[in-house]
C-alpha cells in the first residue's frame, strides 16, 4: 500500500542530501495534505485520481522520494511500467535509503520481463534488510523465474523446427467417460461450438486431442493470413470489433447474449489481448480459434501485446496451459501466436491494430503488409509499436508510459491517416471507465472489452457495432459473475500488484 507517513527508512545506504531551503514550511504542509488525499484514492482503488494528486505534490515540493515511490505504486497498478520505473529511480536518486524504491523499481522491471534487471534490486532489499521475510521471498521467487526461464530457453524445440513435431494425435485416446463436444472429422461445426460454450461454461475441459486439433489447423490458418489483413463490410451489414477480453471467459459469453454469436451474417472482430491476467483464458482462446475455423472470412483475430512468450509466462496464460493441459501445448501456443495477423484494414478506410501509432511519420499501409511476423515482438519498430503504442492528448510523441513502444498525439494519428488515406484508427490495450474512448479529433477510438478489470477496476467494457458507412456505434455493458476462481491465480506470485 502507498506510504502514509515520510520518507524516512532505517538503512546503511547513505543518503543523498537534498538541499530543501527553497521549499517553505508552508508548501511542504501542503504537499503532505495533497500526498494524504492521493492516499485516500489510492486505497479506494482510484489509482489516476491518486496519481493526479501525488503529482500535485511532487510540483510543490519535489525534494520527497515517498511521493515518487506512491505515485510509481499507482503507476504499476495502471499498468504504466515505464512511468512506475522512471519514478522509482527517481525516488532513489533522492534517498537510495528508500527501500520502497527498490521494490517499486523491481516491481516493474519484472513487469517488462527485464527479470535479471529486477533481481539486482531484490538483493539490495535483502543485503540492507536481512530479517525482511517479504524481500527475502521476493529475492528468492524472482531467482527462481530467472533460472526457470533460462532453462526452458535453453531445452526449447529449435525455433527452426515446430513443436508440432513432438506431438502425435494418434497416442491421444478418447477415453469412453468423457462426455463433451467432440470434433466431426476433425471439423469444428457450429453444434460444436455451441456444445462448446456450455462445456465451458460449466467449468469442464476439451479434450486434449480435440484441443491440439484445433491447435494445430488454426497455426496452417494464421500461416496463409498477411499481417495486415483487408476486411470488407457489405452494404446493409453489421461488423463488430471487441477489444481486449483477458481471460474473462464469462464476460465473452456476455458479448455473444447481447450482440449474437458469431456467424456469416455477424461477423467479428477481436483486437488481441485475449488471455492473460483472466484465469479462464483456456477458454476463451479456444472458443476464439473454433469460431475463427469455423467462419474464416468473418471472425477475425490481430495479436495483442499479451500474444507472447513473456507476457504468457509471468500474467497467468502459460501457468493456466499447464494446470488444464501440458508444457508442450504452451509451447504451441507460442508458435501459433508468432503467426497472428497484426492489424485489420475495414474498407480501406479504418486501420485496427492493439496498440497504437509510430515513431517514424513514413509508415504506410504497405509497409505493415511486408513486416515479417514470425517472431516474438521485438522491443522497437513497426511490429512493436503496433501492439504496444498509445494515444496522448498533447501534439507530438513521447516516451511510452509502459515502457515500450510510445505515444503519440492528434497531429501523429492525422498525418498518419492523410498519408495512407484512411478515416481513423481502432485501437484497444487500455482499460477505458465506459469502455471506450473517442480522442484526437474523433480519429482514434479505443475500445475494451473487459469490464471490471481483474475483478478490480470497476469499468464497463464496450464493443464497436460498424455498418458499411463506417460509423462507430459504441454498447456498453457491465461485468457479470464469474465461478470463485480470482485472476491471476495461475500467475506467478510475483505479479501480485494487479
Amino acid at each position: 500500500m502507498a506510504e502514509s507517513g515520510d520518507s524516512t527508512t532505517t538503512g546503511v545506504i547513505p543518503n543523498i542530501k537534498i538541499d530543501e531551503a527553497t521549499i517553505s514550511e508552508d508548501d511542504k504542509q501542503k504537499a503532505e495534505a495533497l500526498k494524504d488525499k492521493a492516499n485516500t484514492f489510492f486505497k479506494a482503488q482510484d489509482f489516476q485520481e491518486a496519481i493526479t494528486f501525488y503529482t500535485e505534490a511532487i510540483e510543490i515540493n519535489p525534494s520527497v522520494a515517498a511521493y515518487y515511490g506512491n505515485r510509481s505504486f499507482a503507476y504499476l497498478r495502471t499498468e504504466c511500467f515505464g512511468s512506475a520505473l522512471e519514478d522509482a529511480s527517481k525516488a532513489l536518486e533522492l534517498d537510495k535509503s528508500y527501500i520502497k524504491g527498490y521494490y517499486r523499481r523491481a516491481t516493474a522491471n519484472m513487469a517488462l520481463g527485464k527479470l535479471k534487471i529486477a533481481l539486482k534490486d531484490y538483493e539490495t532489499v535483502v543485503k540492507y534488510r536481512p530479517n525482511d521475510k517479504d524481500a527475502r521471498t521476493k529475492y528468492t521467487e524472482c531467482n527462481k523465474l530467472v533460472k526457470q526461464m533460462a532453462f526452458e530457453r535453453a531445452i526449447r524445440v529449435d525455433e527452426k523446427k515446430s513443436i508440432l513435431d513432438a506431438i502425435n494425435l494418434d497416442n491421444m485416446i478418447i477415453e469412453d467417460e468423457y462426455t463433451g463436444p467432440a470434433l466431426e472429422n476433425d471439423k469444428v461445426t457450429k453444434d460444436f461450438m455451441v456444445q462448446l460454450l456450455d462445456h465451458f461454461k460449466n467449468q469442464k475441459i476439451l479434450h486434449r486431442r480435440y484441443a491440439y486439433t484445433i491447435l494445430m489447423q488454426i497455426l496452417e490458418v494464421f500461416k496463409k493470413l498477411p499481417s495486415l489483413c483487408d476486411i470488407t463490410v457489405p452494404e446493409g451489414s453489421k461488423f463488430t470489433i471487441c477489444g481486449d477480453i483477458h481471460g474473462q471467459f464469462y464476460d465473452l459469453l456476455n458479448i455473444f447474449e447481447i450482440n449474437g454469436l458469431p456467424s456469416q451474417d455477424n461477423p467479428y472482430l477481436f483486437n488481441g489481448d485475449f488471455v492473460d491476467r483472466g484465469s479462464f483464458s483456456v477458454e476463451v482462446i479456444f472458443t476464439l480459434f473454433g469460431f475463427k475455423l469455423l467462419y474464416p472470412d468473418h471472425f477475425h483475430l490481430s495479436r495483442g501485446n499479451h500474444e507472447s512468450d513473456t507476457m504468457n509466462q509471468m500474467y497467468g496464460f502459460y501457468g493456466e496451459v499447464k494446470s488444464k493441459y501440458t508444457p508442450v501445448m504452451a509451447e504451441l501456443f507460442t508458435e501459433v501466436y508468432n503467426w497472428l495477423p497484426l492489424a485489420q484494414l475495414i474498407n480501406n478506410k479504418v486501420l485496427v491494430m492493439h496498440g497504437g501509432l509510430f515513431s517514424q511519420d513514413d509508415v504506410t499501409l504497405d509497409d505493415l503488409r511486408a513486416i515479417k511476423r514470425n517472431m516474438q515482438p521485438p522491443e522497437s519498430g513497426p511490429m512493436c509499436e503496433l501492439l504496444w503504442s498509445d494515444p496522448q492528448l498533447r501534439p507530438g510523441r513521447s516516451p511510452s508510459k509502459r515502457g515500450v513502444g510510445i505515444q503519440f498525439g492528434p497531429d501523429i494519428t492525422k498525418r498518419f491517416l492523410e498519408k495512407n488515406s484512411l478515416e481513423y484508427i481502432v485501437r484497444s490495450h487500455e482499460v477505458k471507465n465506459e469502455g471506450y474512448e473517442v480522442t484526437h479529433d474523433g480519429k482514434c477510438i479505443t475500445v475494451f472489452s473487459a469490464p471490471n478489470y481483474c475483478d478490480q477496476i470497476g469499468n464497463k467494457g464496450a464493443f464497436i457495432n460498424l455498418g458499411s458507412d463506417l460509423k462507430p456505434n459504441f454498447r456498453t455493458y457491465e461485468a457479470v459473475p464469474h465461478p470463485n476462481v480470482r485472476p491471476m491465480a495461475y500467475a506467478n506470485s510475483m505479479f501480485g500488484f494487479m
